[in-house]
């Protein structure tokens, strides 16, 4: 298994959006694309949904309120997915039609 090693941390400053997929602007110049679809929640929002982040901390994390969703840098980095169960996103999904 391999380990994702930085010389620094590096952080979010902005993030933009297509129709599949999130670009994130980092503060070492890099810019990072996932697709949509490896965020469920992300994929089921609105555009203005997921305009409205917040950075967390420096902008080691980012937080989606109308969406419940947090997403790190690192795990961006690192190519890692949303770990959500079909389950607890039916619920979500869900409660979103009420």
């Amino acid at each position: 298994m391999s380990t994702l090693v930085t010389e620094r941390e590096v952080f979010a400053q902005s993030i933009s959006f297509t129709e599949n997929a999130m670009t994130v602007f980092l503060d070492d110049g890099r810019s990072v694309s996932v697709p949509l679809a490896w965020h469920p929640r992300l994929l089921a929002g609105t555009l203005g949904e997921r305009q409205h982040y917040e950075l967390i901390g420096d902008g080691e994390g980012i937080h989606w309120p109308d969406l419940d969703e947090d997403i790190s840098v690192e795990g961006i980095l690192a190519g890692k997915r949303s770990y959500e169960s079909d389950e607890s996103l039916s619920r979500w999904l869900q409660k979103r039609r009420n």
